[in-house]
């Protein structure tokens, strides 16, 4: 891996290889989006040749901006990089941070961006295979069970906002 990612280094925000990034578990800028369609969430699952979590079901989509791009920007590039997605205008909606093992000795540290998208349940997705196994949609209610159950499915920042954000993130969308 050759991109490099905005990561606080010694308190001071320098470009660092990704997968350094992950191995130091230094905090790091990262954007995680959620594809809606009402009550429903376009969930992923993550290929098996991803180099952490792989096979684990996570959010619409989740990346680190590159050096010098915008939250925003990266969010649009990743929905049409990883799913085919195009023609959605994410908002922003919150802004969290959350340290995880991801296993193999890689830590995610995340200063994380969180959009929102709206769609309707026929949007076209076209998954980069090299990305994504599968999608699905799901009701929120739905997810959150799912991953009570069954947290060894999903990544551990998809529980973490699930568990600890789901009203930051999704808003009225959610019962109190």
């Amino acid at each position: 891996m050759t991109d490099l990612i905005p990561a606080w280094v010694n308190g001071r925000l320098t470009p660092v290889e990704k997968l350094e990034v992950h191995r130091r578990g230094l905090r790091h800028k990262a954007v995680s989006v959620f594809v809606m369609a009402g009550g429903k969430v376009l969930i992923q699952k993550r290929a098996a040749t991803k180099y952490h979590t792989p096979g684990l079901w996570a959010n619409t989509c989740c990346t680190h901006p590159l050096w010098d791009e915008t939250p925003v920007d990266c969010a649009v590039r990743r929905l049409r990089e990883e799913l085919g997605i195009t023609g959605l205008f994410p908002s922003h909606r919150d802004r969290v941070e959350y340290r995880a093992d991801v296993g193999a000795g890689l830590i995610e540290h995340e200063l994380v961006d969180i959009f929102l998208a709206e769609a309707t349940l026929d949007l076209k997705v076209a998954p980069n295979p090299e990305e994504v196994a599968e999608v699905r949609w799901i009701d929120i209610y739905d997810l959150a069970a799912e991953i009570g159950r069954w947290p060894e499915r999903f990544t551990p920042w998809l529980q973490i906002y699930m568990e600890q954000h789901k009203a930051r993130i999704f808003g009225s969308l959610v019962r109190a």
